[in-house]
């Protein structure tokens, strides 16, 4: 049995409706041949401290190193790559030593083992007229930049809600 009750259809067709307002507002694109993308990978050390009585423990962050990669291209100072992503990496930053975990110890505290975290940054810049504009993106967009850079194609970057992210390239 279908339910025609005017109270709870208006609901749902005014969510709808607004559902697709918002996935027009972001289906904004821009062609272009002026573009870079980059990724930020970043290596940091990690140490938790706990007591007994905690639920979370609290984050120590100790050395860390980051590089900057550039439409696929290996940047200098890269150490290891390209990995399975395409991205190259800094050589590995110190791993924290007792001595320094310790300085950072709070009484009562217990420290935990350090551990690597590594995490990747997406931007794309694009120029329009001569306005250059830069946002967030993904893996995927950066990907296709590097595919797409050696021959300078143009591509159409398609944008997310609001215009605040780039979500989707594709070579033009």
């Amino acid at each position: 049995m279908v339910n025609t009750n005017p109270i709870l259809v208006k609901p749902v067709s005014s969510i709808l409706s607004l559902l697709a307002g918002v996935a027009i507002a972001g289906c904004n694109s821009i062609v272009t041949d002026r573009y870079q993308a980059t990724a930020e990978v970043k290596y940091r050390w990690q140490v938790s401290y706990s007591t007994a009585q905690e639920k979370f423990p609290r984050q120590e962050t100790f050395a860390a190193k980051s590089l900057v990669n550039v439409n696929g291209q290996k940047p200098p100072g890269a150490f290891t790559g390209p990995d399975d992503k395409g991205l190259w990496w800094p050589a590995l930053p110190p791993r924290p030593t007792v001595e320094q975990m310790e300085q950072r110890q709070q009484p009562g505290e217990n420290i935990g083992t350090p551990e690597l975290h590594k995490s990747v940054e997406y931007k794309l810049n694009y120029q329009v007229g001569q306005e250059t504009v830069t946002l967030p993106t993904n893996h995927e967009v950066y990907r296709e930049v590097a595919k797409a850079y050696p021959q300078r194609l143009p591509l159409k970057f398609t944008l997310g809600v609001g215009d605040a992210s780039v979500d989707k390239a594709e070579t033009k």
